[in-house]
């Protein structure tokens, strides 16, 4: 049996990516995260995220569309969203923040308030590159002018980075 986070053409890790914003989010936003989650479906990427609404919900029903793997990972003990894939109940509050982003290649930031703030500091902090689109400008988080390129630079870092290429020279499992 396969792996469900590898590919079945090559049984590679698929590149993990967190796509973070505000759960408050506006039309904007949302149809940007739509557009995120429909591209790095595509492309066979799992996908991160908080588990809740707003930019986490889009993101993750413009995956769903598509066929993509969805991972909430929320700060409580609730349901999350109802396109996520798996649903990891951390009960760790805004601590959550910083399992997401150990747990992502790379990131893509989508709009923002003080808990996407709080989550790029920590991506920063942990050395994962950051792809933003009207969010927060700060050093270190790339500005992207479409969800699309922001996907496509994150995919291009999480294939460069030591936590993907360390999951690539690993054992293969069954």
């Amino acid at each position: 049996m396969i792996s469900p986070l590898k590919s079945r053409d090559d049984g590679r890790m698929k590149p993990q990516i967190a796509v973070i914003g505000p759960g408050n989010a506006g039309q904007p936003e949302t149809a940007d995260a739509e557009r995120a989650g429909r591209a790095l479906a595509r492309v066979g990427a799992v996908i991160l995220c908080g588990g809740k609404g707003g930019v986490m919900e889009a993101v993750c029903r413009g995956a769903w569309e598509e066929g993509g793997t969805t991972i909430g990972i929320l700060s409580d003990s609730g349901n999350g969203n109802p396109y996520l894939s798996i649903v990891i109940r951390s009960n760790l509050g805004n601590a959550r923040n910083a399992v997401l982003v150990q747990s992502a290649d790379a990131v893509v930031a989508l709009g923002g308030a003080y808990g996407t703030l709080s989550e790029i500091a920590l991506a920063l902090k942990s050395r994962r590159e950051v792809f933003g689109v009207t969010t927060w400008k700060i050093d270190g988080v790339v500005a992207c002018g479409t969800p699309e390129e922001a996907v496509f630079s994150a995919l291009s870092a999480a294939r460069r980075s030591p936590w993907y290429r360390s999951r690539q020279a690993g054992r293969e499992y069954p």
